[in-house]
């Protein structure tokens, strides 16, 4: 029995829900001013985590044969059969179809909307349309990861404004400057499994410039914030120093390719990780220290 909710929880991707926490509280409590309502809060969350939730268990039904010849993914509830491929399919659907329920009646239609666009997105767009068919796949595919960042906004506001935007965009760059790194590192499975993705199609150090490049706007898109936005020194602390050291992480594995060395993408892959983390901890403490 706990085997069994143990690989129904892995259907939902747990490391997607973690995305969701470390973006939508500090978005809700940065748009409510350090004053969020708790219960609306909450509410977000579930809807949230049903959405993710459904995102990843369609991913797993639709990837099943990939993930069975890729090492990273070989033992996924739908490959070893601890869960059958119906049994996922309707869990991925009972799933999706809770969240956009529970979003109508306790969120709001706005968000609702957002959020139900990023289910579609990343199962239809990303997964059916874009995955095996583009080396730039996780660029546009990465559009489902914003959405909680919005969704979390207008459950607040109501509406969409422009810190929601700039926010959205540190997201959305962020993203494959974050996943290429794990893609040189896996660039064997994506190979085995014919998914193009750009670790597994260019050389390092094409890689590895791309992702000073992305990693370079989505810095840029940080500092953009106190533009549109009231901040403290807290924010402006972070958003260079994190962004710094997620610069400086992709500039020494294109070094280390360019030298012919060992590439350690993963350093830049964790990096990335600390750097959004860092960034959206400032975005949700630093209403608090704001007059």
């Amino acid at each position: 029995m706990l085997r069994t909710v143990r690989a129904y929880l892995e259907l939902t991707k747990p490391r997607i829900l973690e995305l969701l926490l470390v973006t939508t509280i500090p978005v809700m409590v940065f748009a409510a001013a350090g004053r969020p309502d708790i219960a609306l809060l909450g509410a977000v969350l579930v809807g949230g985590a049903l959405s993710a939730g459904s995102a990843g268990a369609f991913n797993m039904y639709f990837e099943r044969e990939s993930d069975a010849v890729m090492e990273r993914t070989a033992r996924r509830p739908l490959v070893t059969g601890v869960v059958s491929a119906r049994a996922g399919l309707i869990f991925a659907t009972v799933l999706g179809i809770s969240s956009v329920g529970w979003m109508l009646t306790f969120v709001g239609p706005l968000p609702a909307a957002l959020s139900t666009a990023g289910l579609v997105l990343y199962v239809v767009f990303y997964t059916l349309l874009l995955k095996r068919r583009t080396e730039q796949n996780i660029v546009w595919g990465g559009v489902a990861g914003c959405m909680p960042v919005l969704v979390g906004w207008t459950a607040v506001r109501g509406a969409l404004e422009w810190p929601a935007v700039i926010l959205f965009l540190v997201v959305f760059f962020w993203t494959p400057a974050h996943y290429w790194p794990l893609s040189i590192r896996y660039r064997d499975d994506y190979r085995r499994a014919g998914v193009p993705m750009l670790g597994a199609t260019r050389p390092p150090s094409f890689v590895a410039i791309r992702v000073i490049g992305f990693a370079v706007v989505t810095v840029v898109c940080s500092l953009i914030l106190p533009f549109v936005a009231e901040v403290s020194l807290l924010y402006w602390t972070v958003a260079l120093g994190a962004g710094a050291g997620f610069v400086v992480s992709a500039s020494l594995m294109r070094s280390r390719a360019r030298r012919g060395g060992e590439l350690r993408p993963m350093l830049v892959f964790r990096a990335s990780i600390v750097y959004l983390a860092a960034l959206f901890l400032a975005v949700g403490v630093d209403p608090l220290l704001t007059p």
